[in-house]
């Protein structure tokens, strides 16, 4: 297969071990292979190490483990090191606590346009459901299976039409939901050069839409995000967040405030610096 059809997939992660090796796995069994795997892990123990380590001998998959001493949440300085270490031309941005679904891989590469990133969708599952799910069930897809996720106390709601599993569906939900297409860290996809040409992520920023920022600045920069959100999906593993701090989250939003209000193309606390 010709190498433009080859997608880097990053996987941002802290100290989540079980969630990443279930995470790794839902990556194995893909209906496309063409990707490597970048784990972007911002600061994690030896035992996120020994998961990755592990899913290397049982895995034909070509992964690569970047990592970053402890030093609070520097999550967008290890994402802009997983972009520099990439191999491939198209990038998908991931978290270590959202399992795919098998077509997830594929849905993106299909669905990518030139000067556009694709906003794609995640479901979030409850704790004690998050504490169900095995490899078991990654396999079977049950986990993207509506009906068994009620079953299993998942409460009802409008959001469990993302897990359709129809193309046509899916398609008219995108056109029509109000929800606006962002860069959101769970499930997002562009081109390396779009996202390089804004210098990446601003290594300023710590927890709170940090990722949001550097869409913006695409956005500024002519890139046109577009709405996948039924389209290609992810479900999102419970956890708390002892991480979100208001003070930071406030900084966080006089970075966006400037960027919009400057129509700011480029940060120079990114990939590059002065």
């Amino acid at each position: 297969m010709e190498s433009n059809s080859y997608v880097s997939i990053i996987i941002s992660t802290f100290n989540q071990p079980e969630w990443l090796k279930l995470v790794l796995y839902s990556y194995n069994i893909q209906t496309v292979k063409t990707f490597e795997i970048i784990v972007a892990d911002d600061g994690s123990d030896d035992r996120t190490k020994s998961v990755i380590d592990e899913f290397s001998v049982i895995s034909d998959l070509k992964l690569t483990h970047i990592w970053q001493p402890d030093d609070g949440f520097q999550k967008t300085k290890i994402l802009n090191k997983a972009i520099v270490a990439s191999n491939y031309g198209y990038l998908i941005f991931t978290d270590g606590d959202c399992i795919a679904r098998k077509d997830f891989v594929e849905t993106h590469l299909k669905l990518r346009k030139p000067s556009c990133a694709l906003s794609g969708g995640y479901f979030k599952l409850i704790e004690e459901i998050s504490n169900q799910i095995s490899e078991e069930i990654i396999l079977q897809q049950k986990c993207f299976d509506k009906n068994w996720l009620t079953e299993q106390g998942q409460p009802k709601s409008f959001k469990l039409n993302k897990l359709t599993k129809s193309k046509s569906k899916s398609k008219l939900l995108n056109s029509i939901t109000p929800t606006k297409a962002t860069f959101d860290g769970m499930n997002v996809s562009c081109y390396k050069g779009d996202i390089v040409a804004v210098n990446g992520f601003d290594e300023r920023m710590q927890y709170g839409a940090e990722d949001r920022e550097v869409g913006e600045r695409m956005i500024n920069n002519g890139i046109k995000f577009l709405q996948i959100r039924y389209s290609a999906i992810c479900v999102h593993l419970y956890h708390e967040r002892p991480y979100k701090n208001d003070v930071i989250i406030k900084k966080n939003s006089e970075i966006r405030k400037e960027t919009r209000r400057s129509n700011s193309k480029f940060t120079k606390f990114g990939i590059y610096k002065d």
